[in-house]
Order: C-alpha cells, then sequence, then structure tokens
C-alpha cells in the first residue's frame, strides 16, 4: 500500500476502526488521515465500507474498535450531537433542508439565535448572507429552499455546517444529482473551501472528479484500506484496479469492454418510426438483436422521454413500434411489458425498486405469478431462479430476505437489472436510463459484463440512454446523439470515442452524417 508523504497536522485522523454486522465485518482496521487543506478522495466498490465510516464519523454507527481524533480531540465513539460539536460536518446525497423553509431559517434551524425570547431573524439573515458569499451561492437569505435549484440546495448545506464552525466536511457523492453546470460550480467551491482550511473528504464514483479536485486518495474494499496515495503522479488504471481489485473470471463470451462488432446482419428487433411526444420527436431508431445502441445527450435533450414513452409511461402523439414483427402500441408499462419491453429507470430508488421488500421479491417481483402452482407461491424455484441470479449479476451480499433499501446503490442497480434477465422472465427489448449512475467503478463493470452478456447471449436488444461519455464508449455499438428532442447524428466503431461525443452535443452539426430524424 502506498503512503502519502510530506502532510500538515490533520484535522481529522482515523485509526483502526472496525465496526460488524451480524457477523460481517464491514470495516476492519479502518486508517485515515486528513490534514487541514486537503481534498481527500475516499473511493471504493459498493459494499465497500464507505458509508459505513461515513455513519460512524458522524454519530449514526457506533465502531466497535478504533479511534477518531478530530481537531486533537480523540473520541472512541460519537454521538451525532457531538460529532458536530466537534466540528464534523457531512453532506448526503439525500439532502436534509427543508424545502418549506428559508435559506435563513435552514442554516440556522436547530440553532436559532433568539433575542428577548424570539428568533431574531434579521441577524440571522444577515449572518446568512456571509456565510452564502463565502460559498459563492446565487442565492438570497429569504428565497424558499424549495424553489431552489439542486446544486444550490447543496451550497446551502454547506453554509449551514460553516455555520457550526466545521473543520471537517465530508461530501458523499455531492455530483450525483447535479447538472454539469453545477458540478463544475461545486467543483469550483471546493477548491475555495480547501484554500480556508477545511480538511475535505470527497466520497465519489467519478475518477474524472478525482482527477480534478483530490489531492490524496484512499480505496476501500471488502472494509480495508487497499490503496493510500498522493493522487499527483498516478494513473487513472491505477486507481481502477485499487477498486476493483482481481478481475473476476468472465462468463462465456461476457466482456469486459464494449462488446465486439459482427460483420454478420442481424434481423431488427426494435423499430421505431417516427415517435413524438411531448418534448421530442419526430424520432427515428432501430435496433437489432444482440445490439447495444446508446442514446447521448445533455441533460434536458429529450433522451429520457424517449425511453419513458416507448415503456408507456409517457403518452406517445404520434409514430409507430414494433418488436419484431409485432405492433407495439404502449400507453401503460404494463402494454410494454407485455410486448416485450422492459425499462430500468435512472431513478432506482424512486421509480424501480420497492425498498420494504426482500430482494427476492423485487428481483423475482415479474416471475412469482408465472412460477405460482395453483396460486400458491413456488418458494423452492423462487430461491433457486434468485441464488442463480446472484451469480449472474454478482450481487453483494447474496442474501434474499434482506430488505432492498438495506442494499448500497450500485447493488440496487443490480436488483432491478435482474428482475428482468432472470431465466423466469424474458424480454426482448431492455431500455436502460443512465444504468451506472451513481455506482461505483467495480460495480459499473459488472454491470456493462451482465448488459453484452445478455445482448450476446440472449439476443436481447438494448437501448440506453446515458450522459456519460466515457459510458458510452464502454458499452455501445453504436449511438446516436440527441439534442433538442431529435436524434441529430450517429457515431460508430473507430468514430465513437469520449472527443466525438462531447464534440456532438455541443455542436451537432458536424455529427449529422447518419441517422438524421
Amino acid at each position: 500500500m502506498t503512503g502519502i508523504t510530506g502532510m500538515a497536522e490533520p484535522n481529522l485522523r482515523i485509526r483502526g476502526l472496525s465496526k460488524s454486522f451480524g457477523g460481517v465485518r464491514a470495516l476492519d482496521g479502518v486508517d485515515l488521515t486528513v490534514p487541514a487543506g486537503q481534498v481527500h478522495a475516499l473511493l471504493g466498490h459498493n459494499g465497500a465500507g464507505k458509508s459505513t465510516l461515513i455513519k460512524c464519523l458522524g454519530g449514526a454507527f457506533p465502531p466497535d474498535a478504533g479511534t477518531i481524533e478530530v481537531g486533537g480531540s480523540s473520541h472512541t465513539r460519537l454521538s451525532p450531537r457531538e460529532s458536530i460539536a466537534a466540528g464534523v460536518a457531512i453532506i448526503f446525497q439525500t439532502l436534509s433542508v427543508v424545502d418549506s423553509l428559508t435559506v435563513a431559517e435552514n442554516i440556522f434551524l436547530g440553532q436559532e439565535w433568539t433575542k428577548y425570547g424570539r428568533i431574531d431573524r434579521r441577524a440571522q439573515e444577515d449572518v446568512a448572507a456571509g456565510l452564502l458569499q463565502r460559498v459563492a451561492a446565487n442565492c438570497s437569505p429569504h428565497d424558499r429552499v424549495g424553489e431552489l435549484p439542486m446544486g444550490q440546495r447543496q451550497l446551502v448545506e454547506i453554509a449551514k455546517a460553516l455555520s457550526r464552525s466545521a473543520s471537517v466536511l465530508v461530501l458523499d457523492e455531492p455530483t450525483a444529482a447535479l447538472s454539469g453546470a453545477e458540478s463544475d460550480a461545486l467543483a469550483e467551491r471546493v477548491e475555495d473551501l480547501r484554500t480556508q482550511g477545511l480538511a475535505i473528504v470527497y466520497v465519489t464514483h467519478l475518477l474524472a472528479e478525482v482527477e480534478r479536485l483530490a489531492d490524496a486518495v484512499t480505496v476501500l474494499r471488502d472494509g480495508r484500506v487497499t490503496h493510500q496515495a498522493e493522487v499527483s503522479g498516478r494513473s487513472r488504471q491505477e486507481l481502477v484496479d485499487a477498486i476493483v481489485g482481481p478481475a473476476p473470471a468472465l462468463s462465456p463470451g461476457a466482456t469486459a469492454g464494449a462488446p465486439a462488432d459482427s460483420d454478420a446482419p442481424r434481423p431488427v428487433c426494435l423499430t421505431v418510426d417516427g415517435l413524438r411526444g411531448p418534448g421530442f420527436g419526430p424520432v427515428d431508431v432501430d435496433v437489432a438483436e444482440g445490439e447495444i445502441v446508446g442514446l447521448f445527450g445533455l441533460i434536458g435533450s429529450g433522451r429520457t422521454r424517449v425511453l419513458e414513452t416507448l415503456f408507456g409511461r409517457r403518452r406517445a402523439s404520434g409514430g409507430t413500434v414494433r418488436v419484431k414483427d409485432r405492433a407495439a402500441e404502449a400507453t401503460r408499462p404494463a402494454d410494454a411489458l407485455a410486448a416485450g419491453i422492459a425499462l430500468v429507470p435512472a431513478d432506482r430508488r424512486r421509480q424501480g425498486l420497492f425498498p420494504v421488500l426482500s430482494a427476492q421479491d423485487n428481483a423475482l417481483l415479474p416471475a412469482i405469478r408465472p412460477l405460482a402452482r395453483r396460486g400458491v407461491r413456488a418458494l423452492r424455484a423462487e430461491r433457486r431462479i434468485f441464488g442463480a441470479l446472484c451469480d449472474a449479476v454478482g450481487l453483494r451480499p447474496a442474501r434474499p430476505s434482506l430488505p432492498a433499501a438495506a442494499f448500497s446503490g450500485g447493488n440496487q442497480q443490480k436488483l432491478v437489472l435482474g428482475r428482468w434477465i432472470n431465466e423466469a422472465h424474458t424480454i426482448d427489448v431492455l431500455l436502460l436510463d443512465e444504468p451506472t449512475q451513481g455506482v461505483d467503478v467495480g460495480a459499473r463493470q459488472e454491470i456493462y459484463q451482465v448488459v453484452s452478456s445478455l445482448a450476446a447471449h440472449r439476443g436481447t436488444a438494448v437501448l440506453f440512454a446515458s450522459s456519460d461519455p466515457e459510458e458510452v464508449v464502454a458499452l455501445a455499438h453504436r449511438c446516436l446523439i440527441v439534442s433538442a428532442g431529435r436524434v441529430v447524428g450517429e457515431l460508430s466503431g473507430a468514430e465513437l470515442t469520449e472527443a466525438a461525443l462531447l464534440s456532438a452535443v455541443h455542436d451537432p452539426a458536424p455529427a449529422t452524417s447518419k441517422g438524421t430524424a
């Protein structure tokens, strides 16, 4: 394991931190040191222990062993109140702001300033204005938080942390719900906060963010630190190897990157002709059996609307859809499923999962009725199919009774994906919207392998929408460029590169060589 040298006095020092749940070791002797003025990236596979470490630091979980030292004061455990008092602030993916309150009210929520027995709103707003200026937020202390864009809400959370004299700031996947412009703006704020002397722990799965922002990096795998180093001079491949670990043996025919093109003609599986709907159209798309086609465009380009209309979540205003030789007029998701079309949505938590149901019930939901005998669930068959599914998608932990909400983001995505690829429920067309959003590098590669194998071995036609050019290059046979609700170009083969994709969406005219609507 590579060390980090030449550090200043640490604001945060974690030594030998361990935590187990029911005999499962989530953290195993973790060491982490972050000095003032450093951005320290925390990376790892879903289930590697990142969330457990953060929750121990924030007081949600008491560690079984080890110490947490903040600003020179050592603790064997922290309560949430003690964590805040020590100077730790954690900004989770799911923000804790209250939409109905103003910015100033959110910043001082739970620590209101009073004068003569009443809240001193003017004093709070004056201080809030200074904090907002410190994080370069483009909002007023009087604004309702619910009316602000996501990037500004996040800055309100950070301003709230600074109001409590935080010296350690933990950002958990901070750009997962942000647009590209908001992500760039947040990166500038992080750089500013570094110069102000904060110790920043930056949890992300995006290696480009690590390369841009981080001074040092720690990688967790199976609850242990497997890599610690300064970012400068490290290649991206070194980070990927540290996160993924030894490459698992691939199933026959599975690929680790983009599937190879075949010269043999393949019959068309999905035919979309002149499809129109609110905010997009007309769109023409053909996807052959066993082909993986990407839809690449900026946020608001219409790519998600196309997928949701094909799946019947939105009503089409014109055009036709065919699956093989069958007309597929989907006015609701049940119609799409009956036609052999399934969708894995971008927002898996709200649109794809039933959080309180077990992993097995979530994954086998469409298959429960077909497997049943005389109205009684075939539990033995369900367990067998779920076990095979866990092996196929690399679900961890492979516990059928565990609620879906208890799984990490990448494993939740595998559950939703597994719903449509198990042997008890076959589909002809798989639609994927941002298939690895919020998923770490290791789980991302596993999902790519599953999708590629599904296309190669079952002949499933895959149409996916993504805003990640690296993902498109890794997964797609060819890619359609979407802008203002229309297909404006196509890239494939040697032309399909990250640079070409980014050029196409920012300047679509040159890419209009083929596939125009």
